[in-house]
């Protein structure tokens, strides 16, 4: 059954009528596919922007959700494309398994997780969500499903992360899980009082299993870019308090709190933002001795607060994360700080994480071996125009923007940050047919 709703990503910006499709097979989405016009896949709506909407045709993978096979030798799990990690999580970790990479939340599909090649805070050692995929099978514009590995199939098995469902649907896929002893991280925490002080923290702790930054960007002067820099390593058994040791999986629940309503939109401001900044600042700085936190905290702290997308208003925000090279980074990151504080319009959700090096082989792989950093924006008009100054400066610095993030950029952006590869891309794309058939509100923007 084919259904109209209106769809928005996580920004809850642009929101467009689409006709959905809901597969509980995959030969269920294959006939959607035929019945529709052109379509885009969608996992469980996380891409902020329009990478997941299409006004003739969205197919959900929210029914493909079966666990296939799990070989704990290798830890590799067997799934379809709408098994999300979060379920992943509640599955293996009590048997000793963690997903090898996950980006800030769980509630991302495997599906959607290929799609957008995730990265989370070990990027700089572990690389991209990818990087632990053995094959997927690819729902192809011609309605064949294909298996895509290294070794078949491999131009699509390349071209498909990063690629937010352009190449076709993913229905399965064949996912390396890591091995861990405990459900706990063993916490360091570095004060950084300004920018210099935060990159010297990552790259003088590269070894580090997990590291990443809350940074301030409404500080300024001598406090610019100060920041909370979070390593993190997989606890073992000997880390833990005597009395956990014989429960090293057991961790305290989690009460999860949800935004009732739209908060209004004068309720985040400069004033707000700062004095919220320099409080977590604070009390971020008291908390720096080592500590032991449990899996959800570390890696998931936003998941505890359920719609807290709705904190920006009815009229939805964006988010901005760009990507800038190692030898620009450093000056970089000082004029996007220095634009966004003499705005006035802060982000009191400012990330900042150190990537190793790219996949060179992934044409629309986000990550650059450099420095990302990920900020929110309430939509309004001058957040537009600051992220267009944002926009600028990237691109000086040879920088890009991440699609799975993105609801606002121009083609020449994406152009300037993915470069030749976007001919590689489209190339197959016209040798694959897919512009006609896999399309989205996105791509429509950009020209991809």
């Amino acid at each position: 059954m084919i259904v109209r709703r209106e769809i928005a990503g996580w920004g809850r910006w642009p929101r467009v009528y689409c006709a959905e499709a809901v597969p509980d097979r995959p030969d269920a989405a294959a006939a959607a596919l035929a019945a529709l016009p052109s379509a885009i896949p969608r996992g469980l709506g996380r891409s902020y922007g329009d990478a997941a909407l299409n006004a003739a045709g969205v197919i959900s993978s929210r029914k493909l959700n079966r666990m296939i096979r799990f070989d704990a030798a290798s830890g590799l799990l067997e799934a379809e494309a709408g098994v999300s990690l979060a379920e992943i999580i509640a599955a293996f970790l009590p048997r000793g398994f963690f997903p090898a990479v996950t980006p800030g939340t769980r509630f991302v599909t495997i599906g959607g997780a290929i799609a957008a090649d995730v990265h989370g805070k070990n990027h700089h050692g572990e690389g991209s969500f990818a990087d632990h995929v053995a094959w997927f099978d690819l729902l192809c514009p011609d309605g064949e499903v294909r298996r895509c590995s290294a070794q078949s199939n491999a131009e699509l098995f390349r071209a498909t992360p990063g690629a937010m469902g352009l190449t076709g649907m993913i229905v399965t896929a064949a996912v390396r899980l890591r091995p861990v002893e405990t459900g706990w991280i063993t916490q360091r925490t570095i004060v950084a009082p300004d920018l210099d002080a935060a990159i010297s923290a990552f790259e003088a702790n590269l070894d580090a299993t997990y590291s990443v930054a809350w940074i301030d960007c409404l500080a300024s002067g001598a406090a610019r870019g100060r920041s909370l820099v979070y390593l993190g390593e997989h606890a073992t058994p000997g880390d833990l308090p005597p009395e956990r040791r014989g429960r090293p999986f057991e961790t305290p629940p989690k009460t999860s709190r949800r935004v009732p309503f739209d908060a209004p939109g004068f309720a985040l401001n400069r004033f707000s933002v700062g004095l919220f900044n320099r409080a977590y600042f604070r009390a971020g700085a008291r908390k720096a001795d080592p500590q032991l936190v449990d899996w959800a905290t570390y890696f998931y702290p936003l998941d505890a607060i359920l719609d807290w997308n709705r904190i920006y208003g009815p009229r939805g925000f964006a988010q901005y994360q760009c990507a800038l090279p190692l030898a620009t980074a450093r000056d970089g990151l000082g004029d996007l700080l220095d634009a966004i504080a003499a705005s006035g319009l802060g982000s009191f959700l400012a990330v900042l994480k150190r990537f190793g090096p790219g996949a060179a082989d992934r044409p629309m792989s986000f990550p650059i071996e450099g420095y990302t950093l990920a900020l929110d924006f309430p939509l309004r008009p001058a957040s537009l125009r600051l992220m267009d100054r944002l926009d600028a400066i990237t691109r000086a610095a040879g920088g890009r923007l991440y699609l799975a993030k993105d609801s606002r950029m121009t083609s020449e952006t994406l152009r300037a940050g993915y470069g030749p590869a976007l001919d590689t891309f489209r190339a197959l794309r016209d040798a694959q047919g897919t512009p006609p058939r896999m399309r989205s509100a996105q791509s429509a923007r950009l020209g991809l």
